[in-house]
């Protein structure tokens, strides 16, 4: 999909591929996959890829030590991603929120994001959001990212790194 989208890595890149499977067991339903190009005490840029109808569940990223949490820019590069943020619902949304999990699921104010499009979240913002049909590469660029200190709505959820290599 990153091939597909014109995005093409390093070996190191390839290696050091984040899958994210929040401990569910499930990654096909719910998880993502991430490469992360920097990630400094100021900035961060990462890729990730969503398969068909794969969704990263509800969160939040939270203050840190008194700094706002993470403000984060998504850019669709490919396919179409569904993305849902606080405000008003939106009356007939186009994901699917994965069955076993329909309790942790709470904001449902859509943005569909097509290649070229890109969106900011505020930091404190609750969100998730899914790949289309046809899956979609989404960029993301933001203010230090410091994903273990997520908030998900889903107490279940582990957020534990796994690298390609790891599988």
């Amino acid at each position: 999909m990153l091939a597909a989208a014109g995005i093409v890595l390093t070996d190191e890149e390839r290696a050091g591929i984040e899958v994210a499977g929040f401990g569910l067991g499930h990654l096909e339903e719910q998880g993502l996959e991430l490469i992360t190009y920097v990630n400094t005490d100021r900035y961060c840029a990462k890729d990730l890829v969503l398969f068909p109808g794969q969704t990263c569940p509800e969160h939040l990223h939270p203050d840190v030590d008194g700094l706002p949490g993470k403000m984060e820019t998504f850019r669709c590069r490919s396919g179409k991603v569904f993305l849902y943020v606080e405000g008003e619902a939106t009356p007939r949304t186009q994901a699917n929120v994965p069955a076993a999990s329909e309790p942790h699921y709470t904001v449902f104010h859509e943005i569909v994001l097509h290649p070229g499009e890109q969106y900011t979240i505020a930091p404190g913002t609750k969100h998730w959001f899914q790949g289309g049909p046809e899956g979609a590469v989404v960029s993301e660029f933001s203010s230090t990212s410091r994903d273990e200190l997520d908030i998900f709505t889903d107490p279940a959820i582990v957020r534990m790194p796994v690298t390609v290599e790891d599988e």
